[in-house]
C-alpha cells in the first residue's frame, strides 16, 4: 500500500497538493454519501501520514513500520519482490506464525523494539462526523456529543479493583507483565518472551473484582465529549482529541 498512489499524487507534492487530493477523495468515496469504508480509511491514513512533516519524512525513508518495523519481505520499502522473506526463514525456526521481525528482536535483544513490555497498550482510535452550519464553520463554535464508547469504569478509576480493596501482585507473571516459554526449534531452544495476559503486562490483579465492571477497568458507556471548534474550519478537516477514544484494561486510551 503506498500512500502516494492511493492519493494519486506524486512524491514530491506540495502539503497544498496533498490536501486537495484529499478533500477530493474523501468527498468521493465518504460512507455517508455511498463511498466504500475500507478505501475512505486508507484515503484519511495516507492523507494523516502525508499531511504531517515529519511522519511524511518517516514513510519516505522507512515505509510503513517506521525504522522500529522495517519490511524484510523484497529487502525493503518498496523495493521490489525478491521472493525472500526473512520472516519466512524465522517461522520455520519454530515461532508462531504470526510473528515477525519485531517478535525476532524482542526475543533476542530483551524488548529493545518499540513492542517491549515497557510499552502498555492503547485503545482504539474512534471518529464521528460533525455537519456544521455556514456560520459556524466560519466563526468557530462549541459542540458537546454523546459517544458510545469502551471508557475507564468510574467506580474503580480503572484499576479493576473493588472499593476498599487494591491490587495484588500477579502469580503467573511475579509481577513483572511479561511471561516467557521455552521452544524448541532447529536453532536448539529458544526462550520467547511476551506480555502477560492474566494481567496485560501491568504485573497486578484486583484483590477483589470492581463489580461495575467485573475488574476489567474498562465498561461501555456513553460519555460526553466536548469539541472546540475554531473559526474557519474547512470540509473534511479533522480535530483530535488526545485521549478521548476508546479505552483498554490498564492501558492508554486512543484517540477521538
Amino acid at each position: 500500500m503506498d500512500y502516494y498512489e492511493i492519493l494519486g499524487i506524486a512524491r514530491d507534492a506540495s502539503k497544498a497538493d496533498v490536501k486537495k487530493a484529499f478533500r477530493k477523495l474523501a468527498h468521493q468515496h465518504h460512507p455517508d454519501k455511498g463511498g466504500d469504508e475500507s478505501k475512505f480509511k486508507k484515503i484519511n491514513e495516507a492523507y494523516q501520514t502525508l499531511s504531517d512533516d515529519s511522519r511524511r519524512k518517516q514513510y519516505d525513508s522507512f515505509g510503513h513500520g517506521g525504522p522500529q518495523g522495517f519490511d524484510f519481505t523484497g529487502y525493503g520499502n518498496g523495493g521490489g519482490d525478491s521472493g525472500f522473506d526473512v520472516n519466512d526463514i524465522f517461522r520455520q525456526a519454530g515461532f508462531n506464525g504470526g510473528g515477525d521481525m519485531g517478535d525476532i528482536f524482542e526475543t533476542f535483544f530483551g524488548g529493545a523494539t518499540s513492542r517491549s513490555g515497557a510499552r502498555k497498550p492503547r485503545g482504539r482510535d474512534i471518529s464521528i462526523d460533525i455537519e456544521l452550519s455556514f456560520n459556524e464553520a466560519v466563526f468557530g463554535t462549541d459542540r458537546s456529543v454523546l459517544v458510545n464508547k469502551i471508557a475507564t469504569c468510574d467506580d474503580c478509576a480503572g484499576s479493576g479493583a473493588k472499593k476498599g480493596t487494591s491490587l495484588k501482585k500477579c502469580t503467573p507473571c511475579g509481577g513483572k507483565g511479561r511471561v516467557q516459554e521455552s521452544r524448541r526449534s532447529i536453532l536448539g531452544s529458544i526462550v520467547q518472551e511476551s506480555i502477560c495476559s492474566n494481567c496485560n503486562g501491568s504485573g497486578e490483579i484486583p484483590e477483589a473484582k470492581c463489580s461495575a465492571c467485573g475488574g476489567a477497568g474498562v465498561l461501555r458507556k456513553a460519555e460526553e465529549a466536548k469539541i472546540r471548534i475554531p473559526a474557519g474550519i474547512d470540509s473534511n478537516e479533522m480535530i483530535r482529541l488526545t485521549g478521548k477514544g476508546e479505552a483498554v484494561p490498564r492501558g492508554i486510551a486512543g484517540d477521538l
